[in-house]
């Protein structure tokens, strides 16, 4: 990995863990990858960072559903909700594959990179 590929993903792991939306997991698997940066351990935490950002990014018609759905009532609150629900459709008829929030924006950043972080 070129140092220019390092520092972007530096810094969009730092959006990441920094990211009000990130899970608990991410926050984890970002840390434990800069943690491992010029370790011996740095090719596995690469492999667990990019795995938990797979698992992690929200596609947007996922985001769309749940902002839809009773569930995603209860998360939002029902007039949110709809407003999330629509910005996703908004978002998504722009050519937006992924949610947008802090957190899955920095997943989709970091994902451009992973063949050349593997």
């Amino acid at each position: 990995m070129t140092q220019e590929v390092k520092d972007y993903v530096v810094k969009h792991v730092k959006d990441l863990i920094a990211a009000d939306s990130c899970c608990a997991q991410a926050k984890e698997a970002g840390q434990a990858w800069l943690s491992a940066l010029g370790t011996d351990k740095e090719a596995e935490m690469t492999k667990k960072l990019i795995e938990e950002a797979e698992m992690d990014i929200m596609p947007v018609d996922g985001l769309i559903a749940f902002a839809d759905s009773e569930a995603g009532a209860k998360v939002f609150g029902p007039e949110k909700t709809k407003e999330v629900a629509a910005h996703g459709r908004k978002i998504k008829a722009a050519g937006a594959k992924y949610c947008d929030c802090p957190a899955c924006a920095a997943c989709e950043a970091i994902l451009t990179k992973k063949d050349e972080l593997l």
